[in-house]
């Protein structure tokens, strides 16, 4: 069973957002979820109860109770297990991040995010040597802020997934409902996006997990580095790049 924490120490960074977005994503790549709720204000059991499907899972626990409740979700068949956690709460962040094989660090691209990384980034360094991985969410549609956001970032040595959530009312319209961006709308960009995050985070925890991963930050920015060239592999001006170089080739070939 994958365990993966959502992990930062400021408030209103989209951990709860992230944490039931990849766990509906994961379900609907034929995963087993569960969800476990270590925050007070229960934001991720509330969701639950508006939600009309019975899954994902979500059970609100208390931190000393989680290597319990991680033992019931394994013997009950889960395969993927998030952990949603408050902020400011160090005992909770660090239980979570024992217990996790992927930690995640969600941020805004604001200064005020970006300043308290570090602090997470410490915390949770605590918990041995884990793979961790920031995420930006609510990056504006203009603008550089995600490029000097994945700067700084970068310069506290942290790996930062290549794709990020964009400022998009479906995030909010979908939880109102018990749902998720993938489920209320398929087919918009923030869909496409909690997609393509799941698929990075995917491959990155079974790395890390099955593959005796040593150096968990390299694992990760390399990671970061292959999914970012994939997904440029898949824009229009990269297959006009590749048209061109081929009908180069044609026509070298004929003369």
């Amino acid at each position: 069973m994958d365990v993966i924490a959502v992990i930062a120490q400021k408030g209103g960074t989209g951990k709860t957002t992230l944490t039931l977005a990849l766990a509906v994503a994961a379900q609907l790549a034929g995963k087993v979820t569960a969800v476990i709720d270590l925050d007070p204000q229960a934001t991720a059991s509330n969701w639950s109860d508006r939600r009309e499907a019975d899954s994902p899972v979500v059970v609100s626990a208390q931190p000393a109770r989680l290597p319990h409740v991680l033992t019931s979700a394994e013997a009950s068949g889960a395969t993927m297990v998030l952990i949603d956690t408050p902020p400011r709460a160090e005992q909770a962040a660090l239980a979570a991040a024992k217990a996790a094989h992927l930690i995640l660090i969600p941020c805004r691209p604001a200064i005020y995010d970006l300043e308290t990384v570090a602090t997470t980034l410490e915390l949770v360094r605590f918990a041995g040597d884990k793979p961790v991985v920031a995420m930006l969410n609510g990056v504006p549609p203009r603008g550089s802020k995600k490029d000097q956001a994945e700067e700084v970032i970068k310069e506290l040595g942290l790996a930062v997934c290549p794709v990020a959530f964009g400022w998009r009312t479906a995030f909010s319209d979908a939880g109102a409902l018990g749902l998720t961006a993938q489920e209320y709308d398929p087919g918009s960009k923030s869909a496409v996006e909690t997609e393509e995050v799941y698929k990075f985070v995917s491959k990155l925890i079974n790395s890390s997990t099955h593959k005796g991963v040593k150096d968990h930050g390299t694992e990760g920015r390399r990671l970061a580095q292959r999914h970012a060239g994939e997904r440029e592999s898949r824009t229009p001006a990269a297959q006009d790049r590749r048209g061109t170089r081929t009908r180069g080739r044609a026509a070298t070939d004929v003369s």
